[in-house]
């Protein structure tokens, strides 16, 4: 998930005359939309990026936002103008589904369905989420009740007809959080599939240090392969692309520079090569230390494309 969010752009200054230099894939970042929504499209663009990941509202608070409809067209407009494609929204980071307090599961339910909401005000194409922590209960009943409270939170929402679907984020894997294993992640996908538009969000970081090898080129093509049995390549709509601070296998869900961590860049690389890969959106959480760090690691994603 994003560790920090980008640092304001100066939008006073005109946008470039030239478009930034684009590739074969669609390549961002998660983007601040601080100023309002639409700024988040002018920022992606000045960033070089097509295609971007946003907060639709506070991330640490549990009161809701609403969108002002302008603004959202606003923000399709500019979409439209920079063809900036596909439109990422995270979840806030409060929302658990697979919580055994039911005062918090309820706020919890309610909280996503807002940004179901808002996902689809926004046009957005899709809305990550990660499947929760079942601290008082065991892993499978944290599994059956995400699924149970996804359906239940978009009951009466036509999520095809506004053209959402929502991902599933495998995540690092500690002690207590779902998520860490893609058959974990394949099987909230299973139980969804059929109520709502379901598919999978793949961060290289939680992988890393969830226990794959990434880092080598046989492991990579092996961690490929699994994923491909478990969710499908072409199930996986999104990648955070993130390196790591942690050893592979820590459990920790510390984001790194594009080549400046454990993982390196020759895995990134591969990835955003793999023909099988083509379809998915490349979108950097990479921390932002000192101004600039968001179009570095943007074109450092950029220039691994053949």
């Amino acid at each position: 998930m994003p560790r920090s969010i980008a640092r304001e752009q100066d939008l006073s200054r005109p946008a470039p005359r030239r478009p930034p230099r684009l590739t074969s894939r669609r390549i961002g970042i998660h983007t601040s939309t601080a100023g309002g929504i639409h700024n988040a499209a002018e920022r992606a663009y000045r960033l070089g990026c097509n295609t971007l990941q946003i907060f639709s509202s506070s991330p640490r608070q549990w009161a809701p936002y609403e969108l002002s409809f302008p603004l959202c067209e606003q923000m399709l407009r500019l979409r439209a103008q920079y063809d900036l494609k596909p439109l990422v929204i995270h979840t806030n980071y409060l929302v658990n589904l697979a919580n055994t307090n039911q005062l918090f599961l309820k706020k919890s339910i309610e909280a996503f369905r807002g940004e179901v909401e808002r996902a689809m005000a926004m046009c957005a194409d899709y809305l990550v989420l990660h499947p929760g922590s079942f601290r008082g209960a065991d892993r499978e009943a944290g599994l059956l009740q995400t699924a149970a409270a996804i359906a239940a939170a978009t009951q009466g929402l036509d999520l095809m007809q506004g053209g959402l679907t929502i991902l599933i984020e495998n995540t690092a894997g500690s002690e207590f959080s779902l998520g860490g294993s893609f058959e974990q992640v394949a099987e909230v996908i299973d139980r969804l599939h059929g109520i709502v538009p379901i598919a999978a969000c793949i961060d290289t970081c939680h992988t890393h240090v969830a226990g794959y090898d990434i880092v080598t080129e046989a492991g990579m093509y092996d961690t490929l392969r699994q994923l491909d049995t478990t969710i499908g390549l072409n199930n996986v709509k999104v990648i955070h692309c993130n390196d790591a601070k942690a050893a592979r296998g820590s459990k920790l869900d510390r984001h790194q520079h594009i080549g400046k961590g454990t993982i390196g860049k020759e895995p990134f690389r591969i990835l955003l090569n793999d023909l099988r890969l083509a379809h998915a959106a490349f979108i950097a959480e990479t921390p932002i230390d000192k101004p600039g760090d968001d179009r570095k690691n943007v074109e450092a994603l950029k220039k691994l494309v053949a």
